[in-house]
C-alpha cells in the first residue's frame, strides 16, 4: 500500500519538476571537473611531500645502520642497543611511508581516471545541439548587452518606465478630454 503511494508521489514530483536546464548541467559539470583537477593536484602535492619524507627517513635509517656498525666495530654494546631501537623505529616508519606512497599513487591514478571520464562527458555535453544553441544565443545577448541593449525579459526598469509613461499619457489624454467637456458644458 505504501509502495503505491510512494510511487504515485514520486511520479507526481517528477511531473512537477521542470526539465533540467542543459546550461546549468554543463556548468555543474565544469565545476566538478575543476574540483576534480584541484583534488588530483592536491593528491600529487601530498604524494611529493610523503616521497620526500620517505627519502629523508631512508637516509636516516642508513645513517643509523652505519652508526650501529661502527659501534659494533668498537664493541660499544650500549650504543649498539640504542641504535637497534632507533633502526627498528625508523624501519617501521619507512615501511609505513612506502605503503602510504603506494596507496597515494593508486588514489592519484583513480582520480586521474575519473577526471578523464568527467572531461570526456563534459566534452560530449558541450557538443549537444541544444546546449550549443543556448550558448550561441547567450553570446548574442551578451554582445547586444555590451552595445547597450538589454534583454527584454531582464529590462524590468525599462518595462516599468514604459508602463508609467503609457499611464501618464492616458491620464493626460483623459484630463484633456475632461477639460474639453467642461468647456462644452460651460458654453451651453
Amino acid at each position: 500500500m505504501f509502495e503505491k503511494l510512494r510511487d504515485a508521489l514520486e511520479r507526481a514530483l517528477a511531473a512537477a519538476t521542470p526539465p533540467p536546464d542543459l546550461g546549468e548541467i554543463a556548468s555543474r559539470m565544469r565545476e566538478a571537473v575543476i574540483e576534480q583537477k584541484a583534488l588530483v593536484r592536491g593528491l600529487q602535492a601530498e604524494l611529493a611531500k610523503v616521497e620526500e619524507l620517505l627519502s629523508h627517513q631512508k637516509a636516516e635509517l642508513a645513517t643509523a645502520e652505519r652508526r650501529r656498525a661502527l659501534a659494533e666495530g668498537i664493541k660499544d654494546e650500549e650504543t649498539v642497543a640504542v641504535a637497534q631501537k632507533f633502526i627498528a623505529k625508523l624501519g617501521e616508519r619507512v615501511v609505513m611511508l612506502e605503503k602510504k606512497v603506494v596507496v597515494q599513487r593508486d588514489e592519484i591514478a583513480l582520480g586521474e581516471k575519473e577526471l578523464a571520464e568527467m572531461t570526456a562527458q563534459l566534452q560530449e555535453a558541450a557538443r549537444h545541439p541544444k546546449l550549443v544553441s543556448e550558448r550561441s544565443a547567450e553570446a548574442a545577448w551578451q554582445g547586444l548587452g555590451r552595445a547597450g541593449m538589454d534583454r527584454p525579459e531582464t529590462d524590468l526598469e525599462g518595462e516599468l518606465l514604459k508602463g508609467r509613461m503609457e499611464r501618464a499619457a492616458r491620464e493626460a489624454q483623459a484630463d484633456a478630454k475632461l477639460e474639453e467637456l467642461k468647456k462644452k458644458m460651460g458654453r451651453e
